[in-house]
């Protein structure tokens, strides 16, 4: 299918800020970004709404500007989802072909993903996707599409992953209070594997790392499947924390502190190189050593990087992938933090960047804009097959405000 002029919108809600990214496939499906825009966020917290009032006010001032700057009317969008709410299990799945002859048809694939969703889930727990990663004809495993395949028995090993159903309610409701429709809800980092990770680096095994403001996001890739995904309660704003409390200073003072001279390896700095606090907003003149600085954010990413390595380990691929690790996020721009990674995992290690050739706007390159980048070519993709890919089980909430959107449109606050 081509899609002829269609714009697209991925809309992030993440902790520390709202990133809506508008794109526009012509006919000959060359991608533009229309806009990309980034509002602070207010009521979200740790990934999750914690004020709907605040979280509606400013998911819907961005989706103003992008319109603004895009020229376009948004209507729907891809809405990314993340927090340590987020859970994964494997599941397998079983069912006879329906055919007389034996062919496995589309509607066999269906039957055999539905039946791998027979899970024990967790109370108050919803499924967001189903990832088919092998099937299996007859007792022959490692098939990847059995469709027109014959056999008796059709088997799937899949990977269920789970949101909580008040989080995801709280996120959809928010969506929708703005007039907004939702296209798909999406897990944050398999939205960004769109954006960040080659076919070759998913098909020899690579895990993408997203290092957000309050939690850490990561998806596990090998032979072009989803191995693993897990959600970290740690994040960039951990590092500011810690630089307040170690220098004993605000916040605010911290976070400027780790903008402009933040180093995550001690060894790249000199102990005699110094800053003044007062320099950038405290109240009283202190000379603090950039070693020491660094030294603390060393500490937290350190600490964000084994536990990444844990997750690693509990399937067999620490030290193991050939592709490495892949870091984005907000959190990745800070100055060593590649060549930290690199040491840990004693892996390769990249900073993801965008793998599409796009006409962008230098604003969505960023690796903060990744997520919402992803969800742009998430939709695309989506879109180009006229149907869920195939892969991932497409979950769009019931929207409670459908009568009321035309007038919701009109009074967004």
């Amino acid at each position: 299918m081509t899609i002829k002029d269609s714009t697209i919108c991925g809309l992030d809600v993440g902790s520390s800020a709202i990133r809506v990214v508008v794109g526009q496939v012509s006919a000959d499906n060359a991608v533009t970004i229309l806009a990309a825009v980034e509002t602070p966020a207010e009521g979200v917290s740790k990934g999750m709404i914690s004020n709907i009032e605040d979280a509606v006010s400013t998911t819907s001032h961005s989706l103003e500007k992008a319109e603004r700057l895009s020229g376009v009317e948004i209507k729907s969008a891809y809405v990314g989802i993340s927090g340590n709410h987020i859970i994964s299990q494997d599941s397998h799945g079983v069912v006879a072909v329906g055919k007389a002859n034996g062919e496995i048809q589309e509607d066999d694939v269906e039957r055999v993903i539905e039946a791998a969703q027979a899970v024990a889930t967790p109370p108050n727990y919803e499924i967001i996707h189903v990832i088919p990663r092998s099937f299996s004809v007859d007792g022959q495993a490692g098939i990847k599409d059995p469709v027109g395949m014959n056999g008796v028995r059709l088997e799937v090993d899949a990977q269920i992953i789970q949101g909580l159903s008040s989080q995801i309610r709280n996120l959809t409701k928010c969506v929708y209070r703005t007039g907004l429709d939702i296209n798909d809800l999406v897990l944050g980092v398999l939205a960004t594997s769109e954006a960040v990770l080659d076919k070759r680096q998913k098909e020899l095994g690579v895990a993408l790392v997203n290092i957000g403001a309050h939690t850490t996001s990561l998806a596990v890739f090998e032979e072009g499947d989803v191995l693993h995904t897990a959600i970290l309660p740690v994040g960039s704003s951990h590092v500011t924390s810690d630089i307040a409390i170690g220098l004993r200073t605000a916040i605010d003072v911290a976070e400027s502190v780790k903008i402009d001279v933040g180093h995550a390896l001690p060894s790249e700095t000199n102990r005699r190189d110094e800053i003044d606090l007062e320099n950038y907003g405290a109240e009283h003149s202190e000379k603090v050593s950039i070693k020491t600085i660094s030294e603390i954010i060393e500490a937290r990413f350190e600490e964000i990087f084994t536990m990444i390595d844990k997750e690693l380990s509990g399937i067999d691929r620490s030290g193991m992938l050939p592709a490495g690790v892949v870091i984005t996020g907000g959190g990745a721009k800070m100055q060593g933090v590649v060549e930290l990674a690199r040491k840990q995992f004693r892996l390769p290690a990249t900073l993801g960047r965008s793998q599409i050739d796009i006409v962008a706007l230098e604003k969505a390159k960023d690796q903060s804009f990744t997520t919402a980048l992803g969800l742009l070519f998430w939709g695309i993709e989506l879109e180009r097959s006229e149907r869920d890919k195939g892969v991932f089980h497409k979950f769009v909430p019931d929207n409670p405000f459908g009568k009321l959107k035309g007038i919701m449109k009109s009074f967004k606050t």
